[in-house]
């Protein structure tokens, strides 16, 4: 009668024993992977919701933008001195511009503690996954 075909974890188990490799806890491996998936998964929600905050800066800022022009265009009286019109070119430009350097520091700032936090759930588990293997390498 013909055997039935091993499974590979069959075959990986019995070249392990005619080799005289350690057990492997394959639990545990599964384990720890698990762990490092549910850590890639936080990373990951952590930068979508620091994406999430910028698209809604960014809109907050079009919007702001968009009132702005029409306030000033509401405003605008033809003629005037030359002197006059500059002044008042000159001081929505100057608010313009404190308003663009205002809106790149806070967008910059939710792009960096969004990648902060990100990078601090993977750093946090490279440390718990190096502990973990440095216990069981300990007790063997």
């Amino acid at each position: 009668m013909a055997q039935a075909p091993q499974s590979f974890t069959d075959m990986f188990k019995n070249l392990g024993e005619q080799l005289k490799l350690p057990q492997v806890d394959v639990a545990k491996i599964m384990e720890h992977h698990q762990k490092n998936l549910d850590a890639m998964t936080r990373s990951w929600q952590a930068m979508a919701s620091g994406a999430g905050e910028v698209a809604n800066k960014q809109r907050a800022i079009f919007q702001e933008a968009v009132k702005d022009v029409t306030e000033m265009a509401q405003q605008y009286k033809p003629g005037g001195s030359p002197q006059e019109i500059m002044a008042r070119q000159t001081e929505f430009a100057k608010k313009a511009m404190e308003a663009a350097i205002a809106n790149t520091r806070d967008i910059a700032e939710l792009v960096q503690k969004s990648s902060g936090e990100a990078l601090k759930i993977v750093q946090d588990r490279m440390k718990e996954s190096y502990e973990e293997i440095k216990s069981s390498v300990e007790k063997k």
